[in-house]
C-alpha cells in the first residue's frame, strides 16, 4: 500500500509540474489583457521559458538529483513551485514575472527528473511498466483537465485563483510525499569522473543511459506539433481530432501499452510504436481529404502513446543503478524539451511550404529516425564497455 500511495503522490506531483505549463496556456488571453505591452510573442515566451530551462539544464539536473537524492530534490522543488505560483498570482511586473517563470522552470525540471526515478524505485519490479506508463500520462492528462475546468476557474476566481489553486496542489503533494518517500530512495554518488561537461559526455556516450532520451526526442518533436497543428488542418474532423487524439494516446498507453510491457521489452515496444507511427503517417498522406483520414490520425496518436509509455519504462530496464536512472531521466528532460521547443515551428514551416506532403514527410522522417536510433543503440549495447 505504501508503494502504491508513493507512486500516486509522485504522479500527482507530475500533474502539478505539467500545470506549470498548462496554467499559462489556459490563461493565455487573460494574461494578454493583464500584460498588454507583452501580448502576443511575449506571453508565448512566458509559456516556453519553463521548457527552455529544461533544454539548457536537463542533464545537469539529472546529475544534481543523483548527488542530493530524490526525496530532498522533489520536496524542495514542490515547495519552490508553490511559492513561485503564489508570487505569480499577484501579477507582478513583466520582468519579475519572467524571473518567477525561470525559477518555476527549475522546479519543473527537478520534478520531472525525480518522478520516473523515484517511481522506478518505489514500484515492485513486475509493476514498473504500469507505474511508469501512468507517469508518462501526466502531461497530456493535465492539459485535458485544464482545458475542461480552467475556463470556469478563470471566470469565477480569475488568474489569481487559478495560480493559488496550483500552489495549493503542489503543497499538498509535498505534504503527501514528506512521510512517503524514505531516505533510502536517495541514490549513491555518481561514479563518473571529471566535471559537468565530462559527465554530460558520459551520459550521451552510453547506449544504456542515453537510449531512452535519444528516442524520446523524436516522439516529442512530433507529438506536440501534431496535436497543435493537425486538428486545424483536418477540416470538419478538426475539433473531434483535437479532443480524441490526446485521449486515445493516453488510453492506449495505459491499456494496450501496459499489457504489452508485460510481454515485450520496453525498447522493442518503442521501436514497434515508431514503426506503426510511420505507417499511420503514410495513411494520413494517402487518405488526406477523405473521412477515413481520421482513422489514420487516431492510429498515429495511439502509436505515439505506446512510444511515450515504453520510453519511460525503458529507463529502469536499461539502467539498474538508481544514479544512472536519474541521469537518464535528466537526459529525457533535456532532449524532450528540445523536441517540444523545435517541433511545432518546424512542422508549421513544412506545412506552409509543402502542405500535407510536408506533414507526412515530417512524421515519417522522425518516426523512422526514432526507430533507427534505437536499433543503433541496441547494436552498441552489445559491445559497449
Amino acid at each position: 500500500m505504501r508503494s502504491l500511495l508513493t507512486i500516486l503522490a509522485l504522479w500527482c506531483a507530475g500533474l502539478g509540474a505539467a500545470a506549470q505549463f498548462g496554467k499559462i496556456s489556459v490563461a493565455y488571453q487573460a494574461l494578454g489583457a493583464a500584460y498588454p505591452a507583452g501580448a502576443g510573442v511575449w506571453i508565448g515566451l512566458m509559456v516556453s521559458i519553463v521548457g527552455m530551462v529544461g533544454l539548457v539544464l536537463g542533464t545537469t539536473a539529472g546529475l544534481v538529483v543523483a548527488r542530493v537524492g530524490a526525496r530532498r530534490a522533489i520536496l524542495v522543488a514542490l515547495v519552490l513551485g508553490a511559492m513561485v505560483s503564489l508570487v505569480e498570482s499577484v501579477l507582478p511586473p513583466y520582468p519579475l514575472m519572467m524571473l518567477a517563470r525561470v525559477l518555476e522552470g527549475a522546479s519543473h525540471l527537478a520534478i520531472v527528473v525525480v518522478g520516473p526515478t523515484a517511481i522506478a524505485a518505489a514500484a515492485p519490479p513486475h509493476r514498473q511498466g504500469v507505474a511508469l506508463t501512468l507517469w508518462s500520462s501526466f502531461f497530456g492528462l493535465t492539459y485535458a483537465v485544464l482545458a475542461w475546468v480552467g475556463p470556469g476557474i478563470l471566470e469565477s476566481s480569475g488568474i489569481a485563483g487559478l495560480f493559488r489553486l496550483h500552489a495549493l496542489w503542489l503543497l499538498a503533494c509535498a505534504a503527501a510525499l514528506w512521510p512517503l518517500m524514505p531516505g533510502d530512495v536517495k541514490p549513491a554518488l555518481v561514479t563518473g569522473q571529471g566535471g559537468i561537461l565530462a559527465q554530460h559526455w558520459q551520459i550521451y556516450a552510453s547506449p544504456f543511459i542515453a537510449a531512452p532520451a535519444t528516442g524520446f526526442v523524436c516522439y516529442t518533436v512530433t507529438y506536440v506539433a501534431v496535436l497543435t497543428l493537425l486538428p486545424a488542418a483536418l477540416g470538419r474532423w478538426g475539433h473531434f481530432a483535437g479532443v480524441a487524439m490526446p485521449l486515445v494516446s493516453i488510453g492506449v498507453s495505459l491499456t494496450l501499452g501496459v499489457w504489452l510491457l508485460g510481454r515485450v521489452a520496453a525498447v522493442r515496444l518503442v521501436e514497434a510504436g515508431f514503426a506503426v507511427a510511420s505507417v499511420a503517417a503514410l495513411g494520413i498522406w494517402v487518405c488526406w481529404g477523405q473521412d477515413v483520414v481520421i482513422g489514420a490520425a487516431l492510429l498515429l496518436a495511439a502509436s505515439l502513446g505506446i512510444v511515450q509509455g515504453a520510453s519511460f519504462s525503458s529507463i529502469p530496464q536499461l539502467n539498474p543503478r538508481p544514479q544512472d536512472r536519474a541521469r537518464a531521466a535528466g537526459a529525457i528532460a533535456q532532449l524532450g524539451n528540445l523536441g517540444t521547443t523545435t517541433g511545432t515551428p518546424l512542422l508549421a514551416f513544412l506545412m506552409q511550404k509543402a502542405g500535407v506532403s510536408g506533414l507526412a514527410l515530417f512524421l515519417i522522417g522522425f518516426s523512422l529516425l526514432g526507430l533507427g536510433i534505437h536499433l543503433i543503440q541496441g547494436r552498441r549495447r552489445l559491445t559497449f564497455g
